[in-house]
């Protein structure tokens, strides 16, 4: 099969689909893999680098495209819309339940997509979100102390604090790999850490790891209410496996907070679960609601791609590899964790969340693939 990887075009988007290892794995296989030019750049790969390995490099995006599988790292914008057709398999993130525009284009256009972010295995993890979910979770808390600063429009606190003053108060809701990851920079920073689950288990777990270091607490709006009102810093680390997330923190309860304080959304890609969130974008990360700085950048972890590009690609390429040998039908009979991440097939939406999410006719991925 020919396997192509366009260069990302999200703004300040550096990580690319696909690393020289990547390359070698399909062409060694007898698979062409087409690199768009430069596509490589932004994590430090040189296209020489690609060609080593065997792939044909090409002048612009159209050339990538055409390609019978495409592999990415983000959604397509509308500029990329052009590229649909029916026989085409698209393997990237898509976080569709909060796109609607992208959701009709890709049925519409009869693309198969399989979204990163819903290919489950049987205990119900995330293989090939966990790695972002790390990065996110570790830079949520790197961001959100910086945007705490006078000069970025911030209380003016330190959260590891010094002798003699108060320890920043971080929030974090949701305990899973984001909320996790978020807690051991916090910790490490010094900073005095509450994490709110309903998952006693989780709780449980996170009590193990970190010990007397952090505070875990029931997340119910009580509970939330009383602690977001308080804090220097809130990260919102929730998951709903490929729906929106739920809003648990509202405006009003953003107004309450301190002048100065801190929000980072990392759920914001899935709708965020702060009411007051948006996308923004690396240009423009920030903005201001009731006097409270929002960190919402979808991509957070396009700011460090020479980590995030590699363990992204360690984790996607053994599903590409499939597809291209077994052909995705056959591989996703084959793979239940890959029919799971089917989103769109045939002209239908595939995955229950996404068409919940907009209200739009639901089709059984077993159905079609019978």
């Amino acid at each position: 099969m020919i396997i192509g990887v366009p260069k990302e075009t999200k703004t300040r988007e550096y990580r690319v689909g696909m690393t020289p290892a990547g390359v070698r794995s399909l062409t060694s296989r007898g698979h062409r893999v087409f690199i768009e030019r430069a596509a490589g750049d932004g994590s430090g790969i040189k296209d020489i680098e690609y060609a080593a390995q065997g792939a044909t490099i090409v002048a612009d995006a159209a050339d990538a495209w055409s390609a019978e599988i495409v592999v990415k790292v983000k959604e397509p914008l509308p500029s990329e819309h052009r590229y649909f057709r029916k026989d085409l398999i698209l393997y990237t993130y898509l976080h569709l339940a909060a796109e609607l525009e992208l959701t009709r284009e890709l049925a519409r256009s009869g693309v198969a997509s399989v979204a990163y972010e819903t290919i489950e295995l049987e205990d119900g993890s995330l293989p090939l979100l966990r790695p972002m979910s790390e990065v996110a979770g570790r830079m949520a808390v790197q961001v959100g102390a910086t945007c705490l600063e006078k000069e970025r429009g911030g209380k003016g606190v330190l959260l590891g604090g010094v002798p003699g003053t108060r320890r920043g108060r971080v929030v974090i809701l949701g305990g899973g790999v984001v909320g996790r990851n978020a807690a051991t920079i916090a910790v490490g920073m010094g900073a005095q850490v509450t994490v709110l689950d309903v998952r006693a288990d989780t709780m449980g777990y996170l009590e193990d790891v970190f010990g007397g270091a952090i505070e875990t607490l029931y997340s119910n709006p009580t509970n939330i209410e009383e602690m977001v009102a308080r804090a220097d810093l809130v990260i919102g680390a929730v998951l709903v496996h490929g729906a929106a997330a739920p809003k648990l923190v509202t405006e009003e309860l953003v107004a309450r907070m301190e002048k100065g304080s801190v929000i980072v959304d990392v759920a914001v890609d899935q709708g965020g679960c702060i009411e007051t969130c948006r996308p923004t974008n690396h240009d423009h990360p920030i903005y201001e609601v009731h006097g409270v700085v929002h960190y919402c950048v979808p991509n957070m972890p396009g700011a460090v791609p020479q980590s995030s590009t590699w363990a992204l690609t360690n984790v996607t390429i053994p599903y590409v590899v499939k597809i291209a040998e077994q052909g995705l039908v056959a591989a996703a009979r084959e793979d239940r964790a890959l029919m799971v991440g089917l989103n769109t097939y045939g002209g239908h939406i595939t995955y229950r969340p996404v068409a919940d999410a907009h209200g739009l006719p639901y089709t059984p991925v077993h159905d079609l693939l019978a």
